[in-house]
């Protein structure tokens, strides 16, 4: 029998969704109603040999302005505003003081500076062929944790170990190593905390019972950290604290507004996409990808990447998958190749309506782009090859290729990627789901484009859910959380509250194009895997 909900008058919840472009805001009802949203832009610092980082300062300038902002349209009494709760990129590393400010940049989900690090913790004899990690260690984070540490360095255990080798100085005067998320929430409450599903990344805890996730003092030896570097831990969905006095003055609100922990993008993500139950798939395009869904119980598959993970929803477990650059592809084309700022381009720089522009020239091109094959890696993969090396770029060009085939190779290259990964996906969950997913809720900015979401159906052969203003599926999650936490609505409650705005069913006239471009397309990994490790390696350190 579905839970039923407490009848409570409908309140507001403050959510925010830092993505790795910045935060999207929004003012969000205890139904899951985005009642007004304001958005930021935040920089990111690429950095010779895989770093990328940016400023915890400017994250919390961003958000804490558009709260404000928000705030201070009165759009709803302040009274019924009655929670804070974010949604964050995840795997990101922020080192913090005695007197709880940040002490360098974060270190976020792109940075692979760590690599050798975590070669060195994850590796040795015996090892597993093919994969790299030590088998008596990966048998025992995986039987503890679900995971284990990734050798790309692209995790907080191969941040923080990076750091330590790398900045020592950082390290020695580190008092607490936070994940994005809860560095905020120590801002907004003073309270340093990190919560079940926040902290897997760290590879430390033992996630067998959800309801009592702790820390091992193995597994923190295994990774090579510190225990006192690392926060205490409550429950996922706990309520954290008021915001601090100063907060509720700088915000304009109650110095009774609550925080709760909140979760990670991927998390929310599906929770806003109403996706909440077991087996129910959802997608997101941001800059990043994934493809994901809950299930009742916890292994992971180490030739695909892919574990199952403590979700957001107390309890629960979620499908971890990554494609390290999806919507991103897009914007580098525009940055780097349609519209750089550089000797050659003569006048001003992309139009405002770019993103419409390319979708329209994509339209024209027909399913397969003449087969030019586009390889979205543009920072290594994660899901269903966990490997830094690789790189993007297109395959089979010739004379007649033209910019609107190369900009619609870009669609499909994301889109024949996200196949790959759906393919090992189905496959971690066939037991239970023998026939594949039903369906998909497509949600981030990538959702917003009908082609994207038509070429979507085409490739993955699936029908897609494309969701009512799917760039807020996010902050809507986040909205959810804090009701729930706040005991305003119940977990089964929240699929009838998703909106979708359009189906897209496979069109079967595609199905040859695709399925032979998706064989060529694993097949140029298989070949060339060899020759991007020998142009790439230098740049990690490794030998």
């Amino acid at each position: 029998m579905a839970q039923t909900s407490c009848a409570k008058p409908t309140k507001y919840v403050l959510a925010a969704d830092l993505g790795t472009g910045g935060p999207k805001i929004a003012l969000v009802s205890t139904d899951g109603e985005v009642v007004a949203h304001e958005y930021a832009h935040n920089e990111l610092l690429l950095i010779e040999g895989g770093g990328a980082e940016q400023d915890p300062e400017e994250w919390w300038r961003t958000i804490t302005g558009g709260m404000k902002a928000l705030v201070a349209r009165s759009i709803v009494p302040v009274e019924d505003i009655v929670a804070i709760n974010l949604s964050t990129q995840w795997m990101g590393t922020v080192a913090v003081g005695s007197d709880g400010k940040h002490l360098m940049n974060a270190l976020i989900w792109m940075d692979s500076r760590g690599a050798p690090q975590a070669e060195r913790v994850t590796g040795g004899f015996p090892t597993i062929p093919g994969v790299g990690y030590n088998a008596l260690k990966a048998r025992k984070w995986l039987r503890m944790t679900g995971g284990l540490p990734s050798r790309t360095g692209k995790d907080p255990v191969g941040h923080i170990l990076w750091i330590k080798d790398e900045r020592p100085d950082i390290y020695a005067a580190t008092t607490a190593f936070l994940e994005p998320m809860d560095y905020l929430n120590m801002r907004l409450t003073g309270r340093t905390a990190a919560s079940y599903d926040s902290i897997t990344g760290y590879w430390s805890t033992d996630n067998r019972d959800l309801s009592s996730v702790a820390y091992d003092d193995s597994l923190i030896a295994m990774c090579g950290l510190d225990r006192s570097k690392l926060p205490d831990l409550l429950p996922t969905g706990a309520i954290l604290g008021p915001v601090t006095p100063e907060v509720a003055g700088e915000l304009g609100v109650n110095p009774d507004v609550q925080v709760v922990m909140g979760t990670g993008d991927t998390a929310s993500a599906g929770i806003g996409a109403g996706a909440v139950r077991d087996f129910e798939a959802h997608l997101y395009v941001g800059t990043s990808s994934w493809l994901s869904c809950h299930v009742p119980f916890k292994k992971t598959d180490l030739g695909s990447n892919i574990t199952s993970l403590p979700s957001g929803i107390p309890g629960r477990y979620w499908v971890a998958t990554e494609q390290d650059v999806a919507g991103k592809n897009l914007t580098w084309l525009i940055d780097n190749v349609l519209f750089p700022d550089d000797e050659l381009r003569d006048g001003e720089g992309p139009p405002a309506d770019v993103f419409d522009r390319l979708n329209a020239m994509a339209a024209r091109v027909p399913p397969g782009s003449h087969d030019l094959l586009f390889t979205p890696w543009l920072n290594g993969e994660r899901t269903p090859v966990d490997n830094h090396f690789i790189r993007g770029g297109w395959f089979n060009a010739s004379l007649t290729t033209d910019r609107a085939t190369i900009i619609r190779s870009v669609f499909e290259g994301v889109a024949l990627n996200t196949r790959w990964m759906m393919d090992a996906a189905e496959r971690f969950v066939r037991k239970d789901r023998p026939d594949g997913f039903e369906h998909i809720n497509f949600a981030g900015g990538g959702a917003r484009s009908d082609l994207w979401c038509q070429i979507m159906a085409d490739v993955l052969d699936r029908p897609i859910n494309q969701l009512a203003d799917p760039v807020l599926a996010n902050v809507r999650g986040a909205g959810f959380t804090a009701a729930v936490a706040l005991g305003h609505l119940s977990w089964d409650e929240i699929p009838e509250r998703v909106a979708v705005a359009n189906t897209f069913n496979p069109d079967p006239t595609t199905r040859a194009t695709y399925d032979g471009l998706f064989e060529a397309f694993k097949e140029l990994y298989a070949k060339n895997k060899g020759i991007y490790a020998k142009l790439n390696r230098h740049l990690y350190g490794s030998n």
